[in-house]
């Protein structure tokens, strides 16, 4: 069971998923999706007296059951299989695993579970999910791109299944296409996918776009006044005739120009801009409530002001 803790009085009705045990997934020496991404976040969030603010969120570990809404049986025995061979990889793509990664990937993709729980039961109207490893790249019967369980359509799932919703949007602003999160929910009328990322960077697709996944593919080098200037006239009119109850974000922050995966100019600045625009559908449509979860961001400076960017704008919505 997740734990929300105590918040004073005129605190902010917002979120924050911090488990410190969410850095026990040791991917190793030099590897860019490194537990220290966590921490660096939350003691930037702490110095700006940001955490100070925001209600603390516990992650819990997500079931089976909520797992396969999402993966299949013989994905999970795969990834408990490589985890008690010791294989150092996932079998099924690049993704590095040590011998707690089961076990925090499961509180990762719980920790979004219970993000949606606080906000869909009143407790907060909007929240961040600091959890790690990554999500969006997982598809239903393989993990990759660092990414174990897809946390962010897992959310989704449990949105509906245990909530209720019957319209949800997922906006992911991560500079790499989420392909999982395409291949598991994007033939889904009841799910409104929106998708902003770097043409041909990892994992390659992302081009196409159907009644109910809206994709939109920018050249490298763009920054983030031209990642709105193709995000806001999207956006805003496919949410007007869809009415979101609930609105999701895959909140990567590899678009920043100083991040060494991606080839985006984004400043922290942006992603507050961003969040602002997600804000703005929420509002209109979904009475506020919003959950993001973090993605990509592997730059530890700029990931920790772009983070504290996204978590001020949630504050001053």
């Amino acid at each position: 069971m997740s734990v929300m803790r105590a918040a004073s009085p005129d605190q902010a009705r917002v979120g924050v998923v911090v488990d410190h045990r969410l850095q026990g997934h040791d991917t190793g020496p030099g590897h860019p999706e490194q537990p220290e991404r966590l921490r660096v976040v939350e003691q930037a969030l702490r110095q700006r007296g940001l955490l100070q603010r925001c209600r603390r969120i516990d992650a819990r570990p997500i079931t089976d059951a909520e797992l396969l809404r999402c993966h299949s049986q013989r994905y999970l025995n795969t990834v408990r299989r490589d985890v008690a061979y010791g294989r150092g990889q996932l079998s099924t793509g690049d993704t590095a695993i040590s011998d707690d990664s089961e076990d925090v990937a499961r509180l990762a993709a719980g920790g979004a579970l219970a993000a949606v729980d606080a906000v869909l039961q009143g407790a907060v109207d909007r929240a961040f999910a600091l959890v790690r490893p990554p999500g969006h790249h997982a598809e239903a019967n393989r993990g990759m791109g660092f990414c174990l369980f897809n946390n962010i359509a897992l959310a989704a799932r449990h949105a509906q299944a245990a909530h209720g919703i019957e319209r949800l949007l997922i906006l992911d602003w991560d500079v790499h296409h989420g392909n999982g999160t395409e291949a598991i929910l994007g033939a889904d009328p009841s799910v409104l996918l929106v998708g902003l990322h770097e043409r041909g960077n990892y994992p390659g697709s992302g081009e196409s776009s159907t009644a109910s996944t809206i994709n939109i593919p920018l050249p490298s080098g763009s920054d983030g006044p031209a990642l709105l200037q193709a995000l806001e006239p999207t956006l805003l009119p496919a949410a007007a005739p869809f009415q979101p109850q609930l609105v999701l974000i895959s909140a990567g922050f590899d678009g920043h120009a100083d991040d060494p995966l991606a080839g985006f100019q984004l400043q922290a600045a942006d992603y507050g801009a961003l969040t602002q625009l997600a804000l703005a559908v929420a509002r209109e449509h979904a009475d506020g409530r919003l959950v993001s979860a973090l993605e990509g961001g592997y730059n530890l400076p700029a990931l920790a002001s772009s983070c504290c960017a996204h978590v001020d704008a949630l504050l001053t919505a």
